[in-house]
């Protein structure tokens, strides 16, 4: 084969292509190129020699300014944390022995020890404080997924973080924490670091260290755990109180299945011994040992203290956290949860679970609490956790939205069955009982929770407007603009419902609730306090004029079972199948829920919020407004009252049948008498001159 050389083109122009050098030699550089780059590489060696320099000095003088770690014993501070309620009784102590039980490593089973390494440091017996290939392996992972999705800290790290240092992350903290895991490695074996770690660990609910913690979640000693039960326990150190069997049973497990296929990875149990733990059945512990007062509110105390400080400075930073909680009236919600639910099982009303939470409309501080019925088997709070159709207890955002569109309390609404057209086919509400009731003004609609009146003001002033009213009233729960959210469909939590009642109240103000006041160090500086955060949310007027038709509920309506001797309003709340049953009133200085339903959302017998949620209203209000003024609340200005029949909708006469004295917005009212009954001005006139005993006949 010939291969025909070309030959370039020769144009008579001088080529400006650079020669090419012959194969296998490289272009010589310029002296001044070489020279920079020569200056470039004597500059970073110097930049790192001097920086490496810099972390070994620094860490050479940690190693003699932090703590000698051989002073470590395992007996730990009896300072305790304190929470206090404002009236100044002890609602729980964080810090008691019986919270705790050291026991050596060889009494703690060896499927403990490994699904706490497998999970937490796989090579924690091959490396010497730190592990170089954790680290590399993490940094890695989480550069891909641009998220912390693992970290690198090993057991010897944790330890050290745990007894001497801060929450607080730093760059400088994660120097002193290698430095004090060398320090520990040096001094102490595995076995006893180990050891140490597990007793030191915190697992949620008060537990502290694995003794603690099997014998609360568990009813087991630490040598008796299984497989399976020692994966659940590990899995739950990531987040103790998300991963807690009493909080969230099925997340717990699903956790434990997670570790268990970890300790097969990592070769701590085989393939047989997976099996087997992943199929056993574990049995949680009947009781919960904890020792606290208003223990559902406790426990949320305890969740924000962590979220702040840390296990460790919760548990041993003799911490003095003092609260808003009002005990008088704690144990008075505390009492009306046990009526509620004593009459419920004799009466066979079928919930198991019932609810109150008390706020200060004018501050947010939250003045009681009951999450629930049974504490000690039933941890789930119903006040800050669940998630919970409201009913009727939403309709109130709805007339709000419909006076600040110019509707008046005293418009007349037709309460009868109707059709309306959606995007997703025909939509017929009804009402409770499938009663009707005809035309009538909207506060007696409300005050009657008509659900067709409400259907129809939604589908009048549209739902997203709906939705943006109470999202000014702090709902951030997801809504949908459907006609059906009239019903009060969506749900939402007590907690959020509280905090808007409240602002209607105090007149549109919506407060932040408070949960903590202030809290003190161990020596009585004060470290935190809580601010009143208040933002004016809503027309005072239009609100006030809301608050005036809420009191409807209660002289004649759905609520009358919670009627007091002072001015009060509410709303009650029922929901499909009798799931969920509310009733949230208010006086003008406290904003109380009240709800009773089953934790698996089963229907009740027949329980209206008109029932056992009203009365367990009535009872705590009773005892929880002792020595609280009696107060009214403002009456809106800019309105007009008019005697009106509820039939034309206009001025009543003598003969028009069913009237009420409604109030209108000025300029808005109806200026014509009723044409249906006949009577009028004419009528009025031709009477002036009669003697008052023929008016009185006539009458």
């Amino acid at each position: 084969m010939v291969f025909e050389k070309r030959v370039p083109i020769q144009t008579g122009l001088k080529s400006r292509r650079r020669a090419t050098p012959p194969l296998g030699k490289k272009p010589k550089k310029s002296a001044m190129t070489e020279s920079l780059t020569r200056a470039l590489i004597r500059v970073g060696v110097t930049v790192f020699v001097v920086l490496a320099m810099a972390i070994i000095g620094y860490m050479t003088l940690l190693a003699f300014t932090l703590p000698d770690v051989r002073s470590i014993t395992k007996t730990l501070p009896n300072e305790s944390t304190r929470i206090y309620s404002a009236d100044g009784v002890i609602l729980a102590d964080l810090h008691q022995e019986e919270n705790r039980s050291i026991v050596p490593l060889s009494h703690i089973n060896t499927a403990m020890q490994k699904a706490v390494v497998a999970l937490e440091d796989a090579r924690f017996y091959r490396h010497h404080g730190i592990d170089p290939i954790g680290i590399f392996r993490a940094t890695i992972v989480n550069v891909i997924r641009q998220e912390k999705a693992q970290g690198a800290s090993t057991l010897t790290q944790q330890l050290a973080r745990n007894l001497f240092l801060s929450k607080k992350k730093r760059f400088v903290r994660k120097i002193q924490e290698i430095v004090l895991a060398f320090k520990l490695e040096r001094h102490f074996t595995k076995d006893e670091i180990l050891e140490m770690y597990l007793n030191q660990v915190y697992w949620g609910h008060n537990a502290y260290g694995i003794e603690a913690a099997a014998t609360q979640y568990l009813d087991k000693h630490a040598e008796e755990l299984t497989i399976a039960e020692s994966a659940l326990l590990a899995g739950m150190l990531q987040a103790p109180e998300y991963y807690s069997p009493f909080k969230n049973p099925k997340a717990a497990l699903d956790r434990k299945d997670v570790v268990l296929k970890r300790m097969m990875k990592t070769r701590l149990i085989t393939k047989s011994q997976y099996d087997q733990a992943k199929a056993q059945r574990i049995k949680f512990a009947s009781r919960q040992r904890l020792k606290f007062k208003a223990p559902y509110f406790t426990s949320a105390i305890l969740e924000k203290l962590i979220q702040m400080y840390g296990e460790q400075g919760v548990y041993n930073g003799g911490l003095k956290v003092y609260t808003p909680i009002n005990f008088r009236m704690q144990e008075a919600a505390e009492d009306a949860v046990e009526k509620a639910i004593e009459k419920g099982k004799a009466e066979s009303l079928g919930f198991s679970q019932a609810a109150v939470l008390a706020m200060d409309s004018n501050t947010g501080q939250v003045l009681a609490m009951v999450g629930g019925y049974d504490f000690l088997h039933n941890q789930f709070n119903k006040c800050t956790q669940a998630m919970r159709q409201p009913g009727s207890s939403f309709k109130p955002f709805i007339y709000l939205s419909a006076l600040a569109k110019g509707v008046s309390p005293g418009t007349i609404f037709t309460d009868a069955p109707i059709m309306l057209n959606t995007a997703m086919g025909p939509y017929s509400p009804a009402n409770f009982g499938n009663e009707y009731d005809g035309r009538m003004p909207l506060r007696i609609a409300l005050g009657k929770s008509k659900n067709v009146v409400a259907v129809r003001l939604v589908s009048m002033i549209r739902p997203e407007t709906v939705i943006e009213t109470a999202r000014l009233f702090g709902i951030t729960t997801p809504l949908f603009p459907y006609l059906s959210i009239a019903l009060g469909s969506q749900e939402t939590t007590m907690l959020e419902m509280t905090s808007a009642y409240a602002a209607f109240a105090n007149g549109g103000t919506l407060m932040k609730p408070v949960l903590i006041n202030k809290i003190e160090d161990r020596n009585g500086i004060v470290i935190y306090r809580e601010k009143e955060e208040g933002q004016k949310v809503f027309d005072t007027n239009q609100v006030y004029a809301l608050v005036d038709m809420m009191r409807a509920t209660v002289e004649m309506g759905t609520g009358t079972a919670a009627k007091l001797p002072r001015p009060m309003a509410g709303k009650t709340g029922t929901t499909s199948d009798y799931r969920d049953a509310w009733f949230i009133g208010y006086v003008p200085q406290m904003a109380v829920a009240t709800w009773v339903g089953n934790d698996n959302n089963s229907p009740m017998n027949k329980v209206t919020g008109g029932s056992i949620p009203a009365i367990m209203w009535r009872d705590f209000m009773k005892v929880a407004l002792i020595n609280v003024p009696m107060l009214d609340f403002p009456k809106p200005a800019g309105m007009v009252p008019v005697n009106i029949c509820w039939i034309s909708g206009k001025k009543a006469s003598q003969f028009c049948p069913q009237t009420s004295v409604e109030n209108f917005w000025e300029g808005h009212q109806p200026s014509d008498y009723c044409d249906v009954h006949g009577g009028g001005p004419a009528k009025e006139k031709a009477e002036e001159g009669k003697p008052s005993w023929v008016k009185d006949f006539l009458e």
